[in-house]
């Protein structure tokens, strides 16, 4: 350059290649980004093998994709050969050049990599151990597999084209104590991992790929729950214009009590249900960010907690914004750019509601979310000076009738409610539920009809007897109160005709 005196500064392979090991990168996230590469290249059968023999383990990686020319693989082993400022295909899974080198280093010592194309095999390796004794420090590709290696990567010699990703020496992840049952539990993990980040590729929603582990098929894992009846959906909808529109549909997950015991374990996907909350960010279809609340928020950042744990929306981003999302190497964060964010605040926020009426109340039909803002409620908060309360609404149907009782009767249900008041745990059920992730059972839940319908035939005596309505409008009060609303199908079992009864269930 004129005007300039330049030196050339190379960095040295063995050191630069150390130091790259350090991105972070989990053994299931590393194998996800060598699936990329496989979906790229149109592959529609993608394996991942394990194969455990102590130190001597190693993990091969194979696609039927289109596969490389022996001048396309030489540009593929080197690191960030391609642009990442470089316009590409909208289905590209990549981006920075990176990945299949980032994230085989980060796991293994030995990286071979072996391709066809046109029914021409090519086959070249990074070993970090020849680079560690290499003097000079250069950037040395080895042809060929090590020796003893052929046979791991035979299974090519059977296809018209492919690409096999073969991990030796795998020094990140078979380290020192680490057993037979260490892998196994690793392969599993991998599997839930690869379910969960391919699964608009697994469900036959869109193109597909069929992606097995060790011969069986991934099976993919839904963190919207769509199949459910119980799940509200909304619309989707663009956020953004031109080059920066990203489309957003926002789900409610069902009340675990809407779902069987497996369906819940299930839905709570990998890392659990408060961890797997608000925004599922897709780039390609593919999962970059499986549940964060991206850092927005009122004021401060949200955090993940329990009451707003069914809240998952779905995000899709084209691979044109990636310098916008701050996409990073791994494809594991993402950060919106300022011009969204008070848009999709204002969608987490109805999300966050949405799932927080859920949370606390049992949904009653397919098509709503949380309990009928007509039905009167047992407990209603109220801010004071000295902070918020929870008290008994004295104007239920189960209480105001005992209040307006003679004698000393209301003078001592006030009194037992008062006591009632002023004990309510709420730092215990606050901190139960954070710690076990299970919520209070409440509204009769698990409670044999038998009993509900016991105490169920009080009130709707009291109705009645006290109150003088009609069977037909006590009814309809019991299925405006809670908890009765829960049971309506109880509620309309109740008969025209009662036995005079004194509220406390004594015969008159």
């Amino acid at each position: 350059m004129k005007g300039y005196m330049t030196r050339s500064a190379p960095p040295r392979a063995d050191g630069t290649i150390e130091a790259l090991r350090g991105l972070g990168y989990t053994t299931e996230s590393a194998l996800a980004d060598l699936i990329d590469n496989s979906i790229s290249a149109g592959a529609k059968r993608i394996d991942v093998d394990f194969h455990w023999n102590g130190g001597e383990s190693w993990i091969a990686i194979g696609d039927d994709g289109h596969g490389m020319t022996d001048p396309e693989l030489d540009q593929a082993m080197r690191l960030a050969e391609r642009n990442p400022l470089v316009e590409r295909s909208s289905s590209d899974l990549g981006r920075f050049g990176m990945g299949l080198k980032t994230a085989s280093f980060s796991q293994c010592r030995r990286l071979t990599v072996a391709s066809r194309r046109y029914r021409n095999s090519s086959c070249l390796r990074w070993d970090l151990d020849f680079l560690a004794n290499e003097a000079g420090g250069d950037w040395l590709l080895l042809e060929g597999p090590d020796n003893g290696s052929r046979d791991r990567i035979a299974s090519l010699d059977q296809k018209e084209h492919g690409t096999i990703v073969l991990w030796e020496v795998l020094d990140r992840i078979v380290s020192s104590g680490f057993k037979d049952q260490d892998f196994l539990d690793l392969i599993d993990r991998v599997e839930r991992h690869l379910g969960m980040v391919f699964h608009r590729f697994l469900d036959g929603s869109g193109s597909s790929v069929e992606l097995r582990v060790n011969g069986r098929k991934v099976r993919a894992w839904d963190p919207f729950l769509t199949w459910h009846p119980a799940t509200w959906r909304s619309p989707e909808v663009p956020i953004g214009a031109a080059g920066w529109k990203v489309y957003a549909r926002t789900h409610v997950l069902p009340h675990k009590d809407r779902m069987t015991d497996k369906e819940f374990l299930e839905a709570g996907g990998p890392d659990g249900w408060s961890s797997q909350q608000g925004f599922y960010v897709y780039r390609g279809r593919r999962l970059l960010v499986p549940g964060s609340w991206l850092g927005l928020g009122r004021g401060r950042s949200w955090s993940k907690d329990e009451s707003h744990r069914l809240a998952r929306i779905r995000l899709d981003i084209p691979n044109s914004s990636d310098t916008d999302w701050k996409i990073d190497i791994r494809k594991s964060t993402a950060h919106p750019p300022v011009r969204l964010r008070d848009q999709l605040t204002r969608l987490a926020e109805d999300a966050r509601e949405r799932a927080r009426r859920v949370f606390l109340h049992r949904a009653q039909s397919n098509t709503s979310v949380g309990r009928s803002e007509e039905v009167a409620p047992v407990w209603i908060s109220k801010d004071l000076t000295s902070g918020r309360k929870y008290l008994v609404d004295r104007s239920h149907p189960a209480v105001q009738p005992l209040l307006e009782r003679e004698g000393d009767t209301a003078e001592r249900v006030e009194a037992m409610l008062r006591v009632l008041e002023e004990t309510i745990p709420v730092q215990r059920i606050w901190l139960d539920t954070a710690e076990s992730g299970e919520q209070a059972r409440a509204g009769f839940t698990s409670t044999p009809s038998s009993e509900v319908m016991q105490v169920l035939l009080v009130f709707y005596r009291n109705l009645i007897t006290l109150k003088g309505m009609s069977p037909e409008l006590a009814r309809r009060q019991l299925l405006a109160t809670e908890p009765f609303d829960l049971h309506p199908d109880l509620v309309a079992s109740l008969p025209d005709e009662v036995s005079s009864h004194d509220p406390s269930g004594t015969t008159q």
